[in-house]
């Protein structure tokens, strides 16, 4: 007998899972709210109850994951999505009633929030643990069905997810499958309700074309350059110091990261001088450092020193920071903090996204300069403004476009339950954490019911005298 090959057997348990889930939503429907809101009860359990399992999870994956960065990136917000979620949900669900204008008296009109169906969450690799869960979250908080994929490149977190999705969750309500590019593949090509897709925009247009097939909505929160702007009167030591962290957590992995500075060129010099301290003060040494993250696997190891290296040989500056002088071992997959000045326009640090502790700073001669600059860039997921004048950040806010912006600190915006996140543009469409994600798994449903008295039959053929005059009542 033929060996059934790996990609047709991930293949097989895809099927299988989505056909559960589709059976399940047939017989039962959306989830009734006491069941979202104690299964999202037992989830922040089990998730606080398997915080060191997460955190090794997450360190055998990267090879090195700092624990604490683990806990403040994957654990405390989805916690905080959860606890939001259970408190707000009720109100969520509540029918809304619009005004209706006088025309429709004494007409009435609701919009339900009805639970989408079925519907697929698609993991990355970077934050492997939090986005999946926390697209569960918003979809359970909705009434959905659930199907998970986490990221290939992850194996023991989507394990952990698996196990945790199964002992808090019934095979009908969520299911979770981990398999390989062919199956990530046949994924998005599934007649899902909706897709959640957090990822590359590269990969991003190929989950948007599959799911065009069976006309299968998409939200989809890919990336980009974010870049981050400093008026000369800011203080460099302290935007130097917020970009530091921002950058350099989850070793520059994270798709809200700034990616490159846009500084006063007469202020360069003394910017990297002053992220040259940050980094020294948070991280003295890397290599043996258990708070400094190393590069996910060897591709993109060697992507970033490779982006490093063109930037060099075109007659960039290269400022590796590396506090302890240490030789950092390949196999070990840490790169130094790396500033890069000066790099060409069509560099590759310049044009793709970094995810990775490389920053690049541009001088500009004005903060119209920096505006500019970005406008002739594709929309950036986030963007960075450091500035104490309320009047000049309005101006920037309302000559840019990005996804979310945070002033005067980095990445603040995506913590908030209160804010949608999401793109616009080449970084991502829809949006969800919150309210908004109740909204991105729900539809809408309009109803209106007809009273007993209506007005409106003055409308109705045959026209003539009576047609003219309601129209007139009317002001038409």
């Amino acid at each position: 007998m033929a060996e059934v090959s790996t990609d047709s057997h991930e293949i097989a348990q895809l099927d299988s899972a989505y056909a559960r889930l589709r059976e399940a939503w047939s017989k039962e429907g959306a989830l009734p709210y006491k069941r979202r809101m104690a299964v999202l009860k037992a989830l922040g359990k089990a998730v606080k109850a398997n915080q060191t399992a997460i955190c090794e999870a997450l360190n055998a994956d990267f090879g090195s994951r700092s624990t604490h960065e683990t806990r403040l990136a994957e654990v405390w917000p989805l916690l905080m999505s959860i606890d939001h979620t259970r408190t707000h949900l009720q109100d969520w669900m509540e029918p809304k009633v619009p005004e209706l204008t006088w025309h429709f008296q004494p007409a009435s009109a609701r919009v339900v929030y009805q639970a989408k169906g079925v519907v697929g969450i698609i993991g990355p690799w970077n934050y492997p643990f939090q986005l999946p869960m926390m697209g569960i979250v918003a979809a359970i908080g909705a009434g959905c069905r659930v199907l998970v994929r986490p990221s290939e490149v992850t194996p023991a977190t989507g394990a952990l997810i698996a196990r945790l999705v199964g002992e808090v969750f019934q095979p009908g309500e969520v299911s979770v499958v981990n398999g390989g590019p062919a199956q990530a593949a046949a994924f998005s090509s599934l007649p899902l309700d909706h897709i959640l897709f957090t990822g590359s925009t590269r990969v991003g247009k190929l989950v948007m074309k599959a799911a065009a097939e069976n006309l299968t909505p998409v939200t989809l929160e890919l990336g980009g350059k974010s870049p981050a702007v400093i008026h000369p009167d800011f203080s460099l030591d302290t935007a130097a110091g917020r970009i530091a962290y921002g950058k350099l957590l989850n070793a520059g992995q994270t798709c809200i990261a700034p990616d490159y500075v846009l500084v006063h060129t007469s202020k360069v010099d003394a910017f990297c001088e002053a992220f040259r301290a940050a980094v020294r003060s948070c991280y003295p040494r890397l290599g043996d450092n258990p708070d400094y993250t190393a590069i996910i696997n060897d591709h993109h190891y060697k992507r970033l020193s490779r982006q490093i290296d063109e930037a060099r040989d075109r007659g960039a500056k290269i400022i590796e920071i590396n506090p302890a002088s240490e030789v950092l071992d390949p196999a070990r997959r840490k790169i130094a903090p790396t500033l890069v000045v000066g790099a060409p326009a069509d560099a590759e640090c310049m044009t793709e996204e970094i995810f990775g502790p490389i920053l690049p700073v541009v001088g500009v001669d004005s903060v119209e300069e920096a505006i500019a600059y970005i406008n002739a860039r594709p929309r950036p997921l986030a963007l960075y403004y450091f500035d104490r004048s309320g009047r000049r950040v309005d101006h920037l806010l309302q000559h840019t476009l990005s996804g979310g912006v945070t002033v005067n600190d980095t990445m603040l915006h995506f913590t908030s339950e209160e804010m949608p996140f999401g793109g616009v543009g080449p970084s991502g469409m829809g949006a969800y954490h919150g309210l908004d994600g109740f909204r991105t798994f729900t539809h809408a449903r309009a109803v209106f019911e007809q009273s007993r008295i209506n007005a409106l039959s003055l409308f109705n053929p045959p026209y003539g005298k009576l047609m003219d005059a309601a129209l007139k009542l009317f002001n038409f």
